[in-house]
């Protein structure tokens, strides 16, 4: 029993250290970098580059935060799932 409540309070520790919430979501603004977005978000999931754009997301299909940059500027985002 003593494990299962460590086991509890481990993932809920890890679930409230999330960097994908909504605090770092706001922080996030146009025309800011990468390096500067992956400051607060720490680094990305998954990154696709095409045309001369590139499009990150942080988290997975349920929980996300979506960053579209061209030449390393941020010029969209979304997010899913954010609280």
């Amino acid at each position: 029993m003593k494990r299962l409540v460590t086991g509890i309070l481990i993932a809920l520790a890890l679930t409230g250290c999330s960097k994908l919430n909504r605090d770092n979501y706001d922080k996030l603004k146009m025309g800011m970098s990468y390096a500067e977005a992956s400051a607060i978000l720490g680094k990305a999931e998954h990154c696709d580059d095409a045309l001369g754009t590139t499009s990150c997301i942080w988290g997975s299909d349920g929980k996300n935060i979506k960053i579209r940059f061209i030449a390393d500027k941020a010029t969209f985002f979304s997010s899913e799932g954010i609280n």
